[in-house]
């Protein structure tokens, strides 16, 4: 099977151009709310269009269809991005381009889930080879961004997410994609004090996150960072985030997933704080190094602890809404928020205000500290 191979070559298409994005945008002259509008529109689009997806491909039974016509797609549209030059022209492309990316890792996950049937722990073993293909492909495509400007960089894109299309093609894709939840079920999570707080910790990790994710690069580039410097900082991070990965399971073992969630979100607030900090590029390497003890840390023990507190036969649901929180609300209110901090008050009070938003929900999920941890 090429499942490491599809993942490896997809989340290197991703590495080549969505981390350059908003270095892109402003080299075009878009302002900070601008920027933060186009990248909002990306989380925001796939938080819509992920339950019709899912209903398009489970009524039709189509999820190698479905995989297939959104990496083509997504490929064409990502070119094409290249092309508009005006705020409008690349809202335009965006979208749908959005659209079509919504459904892809669902479908890679859940496929690869049931192809390993009963040795499903060995998920993290073969997901493993994205955040490799991320970390390598980012800093090649910073070289390659100083040798032919941010242009050449959406032909990789392109071209990497044809190639996956090629290997999917290949692929026994089977999957069931997450339904649109039914009121009865969000009432249920919503009655529970700790769903309430943990839904809101995982909203504001995702804010911290896409401030970070979005803002950086620009911040970095004001302090004179090359295109090359902006890839290794990624490596620097993926590095990271391998290493939590791999020692997960023993950390899950030895403390609760709410407190390591809670260190988690405590740790993203203060790598947001040191960024402020900082006056020279390169004194942001040592803080990317945090990016396995901040993002990778939240998304294990929140899967974990969303999982260990969901109702009975509802843990589908349970994953999906802390997904939701943390990789769609999180994410589109963070990029909003910070295109407007960034235009108003400046990079340096923009990771503040930032670091503030990661206490806050680090201190709502400490005060359920003593509720039980039984399933509702």
């Amino acid at each position: 099977m090429y499942w490491p191979v599809l993942y490896f070559i997809y989340y290197a298409a991703m590495a080549a151009l969505y981390p350059y994005l908003p270095v892109y945008y402003r080299q075009l002259g878009l302002g900070g709310e601008q920027i933060g509008i186009l990248t909002a529109a990306v989380p925001l689009i796939n938080l819509v269009s992920g339950p019709l997806w899912g209903w398009l491909a489970d009524s039709r039974q189509r999820h190698k269809q479905v995989l297939i016509i959104s990496l083509v797609s997504v490929a064409i549209f990502g070119v094409l991005l290249a092309l508009p030059r005006s705020f409008l022209g690349l809202l335009v492309v965006i979208v749908p381009l959005a659209l079509f990316l919504s459904p892809i890792v669902p479908i890679l996950d859940s496929s690869v889930l049931q192809s390993l049937g009963e040795h499903r722990d060995r998920y993290g073993r073969i997901r493993l080879w994205g955040a490799i293909g991320w970390g390598i492909c980012a800093p090649l495509a910073g070289r390659l961004a100083e040798k032919v400007g941010l242009q050449g960089l959406f032909i990789v894109f392109g071209a990497l997410m044809g190639l996956s299309a090629l290997l999917a093609a290949r692929q026994p894709v089977r999957s069931t994609l997450m339904r649109p939840l039914g009121a009865g079920a969000l009432s249920l999570f919503w009655a529970d004090p700790r769903w309430r707080a943990f839904l809101f910790t995982a909203f504001s990790g995702g804010v911290v996150l896409s401030v970070i994710s979005n803002f950086l690069f620009l911040f970095l580039q004001d302090l004179g960072a090359s295109q090359s410097l902006l890839g290794f900082s990624l490596t620097v991070a993926t590095v990271s985030e391998v290493s939590l990965l791999y020692v997960s399971s023993g950390l899950l073992k030895r403390w609760s997933p709410q407190w390591l969630m809670i260190a988690g979100l405590i740790l993203f607030a203060v790598r947001a704080l040191l960024y402020s900090f900082i006056s020279q590029p390169w004194m942001a390497m040592p803080i990317q190094l945090m990016h396995g003890l901040t993002y990778a840390l939240m998304w294990v023990s929140g899967v974990s602890y969303a999982g260990m507190m969901a109702p009975p036969g509802l843990n589908a649901t349970a994953q999906g809404l802390f997904s939701s929180a943390i990789m769609g609300v999180g994410m589109v209110v963070g990029s909003l928020l910070g295109g407007f901090l960034l235009a108003h008050v400046g990079a340096i009070w923009m990771f503040r205000i930032t670091s503030g938003v990661g206490v806050l929900g680090a201190l709502i999920l400490w005060s359920t500290r003593n509720e039980h941890t039984k399933s509702i």
